[in-house]
C-alpha cells in the first residue's frame, strides 16, 4: 500500500503543477490536443511517405525491396512494440512514455530528412516506428485518465477523426511537399509539430502509472519482434528468391517457431503483453481477422496505387495525392456522415458491410491494362473510401465492446497490432507477387533478362524500363506487364478484404458483447490492463 500511495501522491503533485487553464483552455483539453497531434503526425507517416516513394526511388537509386522496406521498417517496428510500450506505461507512466515516443519519433524523422542513401533511411524510418509505438500506445490512455462522462466520447471521437483525416491528407500533403519542396520535406514538417507537442506534453500533462507493474514482458516482446521480422523479411526476400527456394523456407519456418514459442511464454506469463484468452470470445476473434484483412488487403494497396500513378501513368507527387482523393476524404467523411446510423445496427452487420463494400471497390479497380487511364478506377476508389469509413469505426467499437471493461487497454492494443501487422505483411507479400507477376508476363519478349527489368519496372516505372532496355515494342510490354501485376495484386487484396468481411459479420454477435456489471458507488474497480494501455479506467488506490 505505500508503494501504491506514492504513486497517488505522485500524480497529485503533479495534477496540482499543471491544474487551471492555459491558453484559455483547461489542462485536459490540452492533453487531447497533444494526444491528437501526435496521433496524426505518426498514422501521417504511413501514407504520405507512400506519395513519395517514386521520388525517393529517384534520389536515392533505390530497388524495389528497398521502397518495400521504407514503408515495411516503420511499420514493422511499431506493430512489434506497440504492446511493449503500453507495458512500459504501466510501469513508468504513460506521460513519460508518450513524451519519450515523441522525442524519438521527432529525431528519426530529421534523420530521415537527412538521409543520402536507402539503407541509412530504412534505418532512421525503423527507429521512427520505435517512437510512434509508443506515442500509439499511450495516446487513448492519456484521453482516459482525463476525460470522463460524455466528454470522453466527444475526446475519443476527435481522436477517431483525427485518425481519419491522416489517412485523408496524407497523400496530398506528400504531394505537395514532394512536388513544392523536395521528398525530405515529407520528414521535416515533423519537426515543428514534434516540437509544439512535446512542449504541451511536458507543461499539461499528468503521469499515472499502474503500481502493480513491476516487470517488463522480456520474452514476449523477443519472440513476437523475431515472428514479425523473420515473416517480413521472407516475404520481400521472395523478390529475389523463389517462394520454394531454401532460404525463404527457412526465413518462414523460423518465423512459424517464433509464434509458436510466443504463444508458450504468454501462456505462462502472469501478466502477459498479449492476452490470448480473449481469442476465446467469437467477437474478439472476427474484429482481430477483420482488421489485419483490411490493413493486409486494402491499406496495403496504397503503395502499389501510387505506383501505377506516377510510374505507370507518369503524373506528379501531387498529381498522384490529388487523384486518390475520391477515397482518402470518403475515410474521413464518412465516419462523420454515418456515425449516428452506425450506432444503431448491429456492429458485426456494419463491419462486415464496411468490408464487402471496400472488396466490392477493389473488385471494380481490376480492370487496369496498357491502355487505361486513370479513370478507370474512380469507383472503386469511391467504395473503397465509403467502406474503409465505415469498417473503421466499427473495428474500434467491436474490439472494445466484446471484452471486459476491465481488459479494454489491452483490446484496443492487440486490434492496433493486428491494423498495423497486416499493412506490413500485406506490402511484403503483395510486393514480392507483384514483382514476380511482372517478371512472368515480361518473360515472353525478354526471357532471361525479364527478372532484371521486372525490378525496374515495379520501383521505377515503365519509363525507367524503356530507358533500361533499348528494345522495340519495350513500353507497351512495360505496361501491359504493369497492369498484369496491378490486377493480380488487386485480385488478392479483394479476396483477402472479402473474407475478413465474412469472417466479421459470421463470428461477431450482439450476444458476444460485454454487458457491465453494477460497481458499488463506495468501491472503484482496479484496471488490471496487463501490459497493454489502458483506454477507459485509471484508478490510484487511496
Amino acid at each position: 500500500m505505500e508503494n501504491t500511495d506514492g504513486h497517488a501522491r505522485e500524480r497529485d503533485f503533479e495534477q496540482s503543477q499543471v491544474s487551471g487553464t492555459w491558453g484559455g483552455l483547461e489542462r485536459r483539453w490540452w492533453t487531447l490536443i497533444a494526444v491528437c497531434g501526435a496521433t496524426f503526425m505518426l498514422l501521417v507517416d504511413i501514407t504520405i511517405v507512400q506519395v513519395a516513394l517514386p521520388t525517393i526511388q529517384r534520389h536515392l537509386h533505390s530497388d524495389f525491396a528497398d521502397l518495400q522496406w521504407v514503408i515495411d521498417a516503420y511499420a514493422l517496428t511499431l506493430a512489434t512494440l506497440m504492446l511493449t510500450w503500453g507495458a512500459a506505461a504501466d510501469r513508468f507512466g504513460r506521460k513519460r512514455i508518450f513524451t519519450f515516443g515523441l522525442v524519438v519519433f521527432t529525431l528519426a524523422s530529421l534523420l530521415c530528412a537527412l538521409s543520402n542513401s536507402s539503407t541509412f533511411l530504412i534505418w532512421a524510418r525503423a527507429l521512427q516506428g520505435v517512437g510512434g509505438a509508443a506515442m500509439f500506445a499511450t495516446g487513448l490512455a492519456l484521453i482516459a485518465q482525463d476525460f470522463h462522462g460524455p466528454e470522453r466520447g466527444k475526446a475519443i471521437a476527435a481522436w477517431g477523426a483525427t485518425v481519419g483525416g491522416a489517412v485523408a491528407v496524407g497523400p496530398l500533403v506528400g504531394g505537395a511537399l514532394t512536388s513544392g519542396l523536395g521528398w525530405r520535406w515529407i520528414f521535416f514538417v515533423n519537426l515543428p509539430i514534434g516540437v509544439i507537442t512535446f512542449v504541451i506534453s511536458m507543461s499539461r500533462m499528468v503521469n499515472v502509472r499502474d503500481p502493480q507493474a513491476t516487470k517488463l514482458d522480456l520474452f514476449g516482446l523477443a519472440s513476437f519482434s523475431s515472428f514479425m521480422f523473420l515473416l517480413i523479411f521472407g516475404f520481400i526476400r521472395t523478390n529475389t528468391d523463389s517462394w520454394t527456394s531454401s532460404p525463404i523456407i527457412a526465413f518462414l519456418s523460423a518465423a512459424a517457431l517464433m509464434l509458436i514459442v510466443f504463444i508458450a511464454v504468454e501462456l505462462r506469463q502472469s501478466r502477459p503483453m498479449f492476452e490470448l484468452s480473449l481469442f476465446r470470445k467469437p467477437g474478439f476473434t472476427g474484429v482481430c481477422i477483420a482488421t489485419f484483412a483490411i490493413g493486409g488487403g486494402m491499406f496495403a494497396l496504397f503503395p502499389f496505387v501510387t505506383f501505377y500513378f506516377q510510374n505507370d501513368l507518369g503524373f506528379s507527387a501531387i498529381g498522384g495525392g490529388i487523384r486518390l482523393l475520391p477515397s482518402t476524404v470518403l475515410c474521413f467523411l464518412v465516419p462523420l456522415g454515418l456515425r449516428s446510423i452506425a450506432d444503431r445496427l448491429p456492429p458485426g452487420l456494419v463491419l462486415g458491410s464496411g468490408l464487402a463494400l471496400t472488396a466490392a471497390g477493389l473488385a471494380t479497380m481490376i480492370a487496369v491494362s496498357a491502355s487505361t487511364t486513370w479513370l478507370v478506377l474512380i469507383p472503386g476508389l469511391i467504395l473503397t473510401g465509403f467502406g474503409i469509413g465505415i469498417a473503421n469505426p466499427a473495428i474500434a467499437r467491436i474490439a472494445l465492446g466484446v471484452v471486459p471493461h476491465e481488459r479494454s487497454g489491452m483490446a484496443s492494443g492487440i486490434s492496433n497490432t493486428f491494423r498495423i501487422g497486416g499493412i506490413a505483411t500485406g506490402v511484403a507479400a503483395l510486393g514480392a507477387i507483384f514483382e514476380q507477376r511482372i517478371a512472368t508476363s515480361l518473360h515472353g519478349p525478354l526471357g532471361q533478362a525479364a527478372p532484371r527489368v521486372a525490378k525496374v519496372v515495379a520501383s521505377a516505372g515503365v519509363r525507367a524500363a524503356v530507358k533500361a532496355v533499348r528494345a522495340p515494342g519495350m513500353a507497351n510490354a512495360a505496361r501491359s506487364a504493369f497492369a498484369s501485376g496491378f490486377d493480380e495484386i488487386i485480385l488478392i487484396g479483394t479476396v483477402v478484404v472479402a473474407t475478413g468481411a465474412v469472417v466479421g459479420m459470421v463470428l461477431v454477435r450482439a450476444r458476444d458483447f460485454h454487458q457491465p456489471s453494477a460497481t458499488p458507488a463506495t468501491t472503484t474497480p482496479w484496471h488490471k490492463s496487463g501490459s497493454q494501455q489502458d483506454v477507459l479506467t485509471e484508478v490510484i488506490a487511496p
